[in-house]
């Protein structure tokens, strides 16, 4: 088989990773606007016609999006999160539940035998945010909570990978306990997610593992 001729990058490819790589190295943060046009230009000496090329370009890759009249933001951390976004959006609820119980019950496992200290005090201090919120029945604040409970968690693996994968689905995630709560379950969630921080401090992984299937069962229901 003959190999053939490597193609160079164009200018637009050129000005698309640099923006790109400011997005995955954190430079650039997810909900960022990033610097107007006049600026990148002069940043990259590139003409508008080029950069606003590379901007559609990630644009339609997931990465940016425009507002008119407001300026372009950042709406994804890299092309792989983009995508499992939209994939997520588009797979039926009880499908994603099975995902996250899949992912949560091996991180909840992991983080009983991996974790440290810290990590104990980072998903303490959610929970206790968890409950304040719902006291107050704020449930945006609520939902900001509760997911930072579980990234805290899949962070305690100490698996990189996983972490990676999970941070990708929590803005589906966030939706998702926005639209099925109401608070009336809110205890049950509070006993389950008390028992698995105990399972974790406890390096319980049996404990932590079940306490994933309690609150994931719940959810089950609820959509049924």
């Amino acid at each position: 088989m003959l190999l053939t001729q490597t193609q160079r990058l164009t200018l637009v490819e050129q000005v698309a990773c640099q923006i790109q790589g400011k997005i995955e190295n954190g430079e650039w943060r997810v909900g960022m606007r990033i610097p107007p046009e006049p600026e990148l230009m002069e940043q990259l000496q590139v003409s508008r016609n080029t950069l606003r090329e590379a901007i559609r370009a990630l644009t339609y890759a997931g990465l940016l999006k425009t507002r008119q009249g407001d300026g372009t933001y950042v709406c994804s951390s890299s092309v792989l999160g983009s995508v499992i976004e939209k994939v997520i959006k588009h797979t039926d609820r009880l499908e994603s539940l099975e995902v996250r119980y899949a992912l949560e019950r091996e991180a909840a496992a992991l983080a009983a035998s991996r974790r440290s200290e810290e990590d104990l005090e980072a998903i303490r201090t959610c929970l206790d945010k968890c409950r304040e919120a719902a006291g107050r029945q704020d449930l945006k604040t609520y939902a900001h909570w509760d997911v930072e409970f579980h990234k805290m968690v899949i962070a305690a693996s100490h698996n990189q990978l996983m972490g990676n994968l999970y941070n990708h689905i929590t803005e589906a995630l966030h939706n998702m306990v926005l639209d099925t709560e109401d608070f009336k379950n809110a205890a049950f969630y509070h006993d389950s997610h008390d028992l698995l921080y105990q399972a974790i401090a406890n390096r319980d992984c049996p404990q932590a593992e079940e306490a994933v299937r309690l609150y994931i069962e719940k959810a089950r229901t609820k959509m049924c």
